[in-house]
């Protein structure tokens, strides 16, 4: 990514055409750049994955406020709760759920 030294714009790549170099031009002001034959544009950037951390960890489901809510996968009628501010101020929060059950650990949003 290039940037004009005159305006500070970001400037726009142009391939070579009928004769003419490929240039950078800032669409703003009068800048070009032209670029030489010798030169390749590579565009390389390893992402690197984040591990997922769970909604509910271990300690959260010991500590969490419970509800009595059945769980839609087991039926379950205890579940813990989590709430979070996932949309704007003015929406309301998301009910995060986990279920209680001994082999379950389902979880759900309300």
């Amino acid at each position: 990514m290039e940037f004009c030294p005159t305006c500070g714009n970001m400037l726009q790549f142009e391939l070579p055409h009928m004769g003419r170099a490929a240039r950078f031009y800032c669409p703003t002001c009068p800048y070009v750049c032209y670029l030489e034959n010798r030169v390749k544009i590579k565009r390389k950037q390893h992402l690197v994955k984040k591990d997922i951390e769970p909604i509910f960890s271990q300690d959260d489901l010991k500590n969490a406020p419970k509800a009595e809510v059945s769980c839609p996968k087991c039926g379950h009628g205890m579940a813990a709760y989590k709430t979070m501010q996932t949309r704007s101020a003015d929406e309301p929060e998301t009910i995060l759920y986990a279920c209680l059950g001994d082999y379950c650990r389902n979880t759900w949003r309300e």
